[in-house]
């Protein structure tokens, strides 16, 4: 069941979802718009490696906007800061931005009980396309959580990406044992 735009301002009353910057425009009437942050990120080598620390390089998008590649993952960064404390947040792109051929997340559009930060984005297109900071890039969606969570994001030990940030992060696989 997927929280109604009603039940969304009652769980940020009550403190279970926190959205900053907030703006009731972008309510819709079971989402939240997010917005492109002003920096994204590229991986330094072409070719990564799961085991090892892959790093990458941020740069702000210009006032002019940034023309992306096919063929380049880029990290992007939702503009918005958000905690979710109660229930499971899904992050999907809008109509809009894939009709320009924009992904916005390769496979991370789920996120935890817990989690507290914006949201790194997975950026790819099918063919060149400028984007801009601030521009509408996805929408967020929750869905109650049946019982009790016993393990939330922010109080895991082995969570990767707890730090709050304005900037892209990159895979933290590397952390794993495997």
């Amino acid at each position: 069941m997927i929280l109604s735009d009603s039940r969304i301002l009652e769980e940020i009353e009550k403190g279970t979802i926190v959205i900053e910057p907030y703006d009731r425009s972008n309510l819709g009437s079971n989402s939240y718009d997010v917005h492109l942050g002003k920096y994204l990120a590229v991986y330094n080598d072409t070719m990564l490696d799961a085991r090892k620390h892959n790093q990458i390089s941020h740069f702000e998008i210009p006032e002019e906007g940034y023309v992306l590649q096919p063929g380049t993952l880029y990290l992007g960064v939702t503009e918005e800061y958000t905690e979710t404390h109660a229930h499971v947040p899904f992050l999907e792109g809008k109509s809009s931005t894939g009709r320009l051929g924009i992904d916005i997340h390769a496979t991370a559009g789920k996120g935890d009980v817990g989690f507290c930060n914006a949201w790194t984005l997975e950026i790819s297109c099918v063919q060149p396309v400028r984007v801009y900071a601030n521009m509408p890039i996805g929408q967020l969606i929750y869905f109650p959580a049946e019982g009790e969570v016993i393990n939330k994001y922010n109080s895991k030990d082995s969570a990767k990406y707890n730090g709050r940030t304005n900037k892209p992060v990159e895979s933290m696989m590397w952390k794993n044992k495997f």
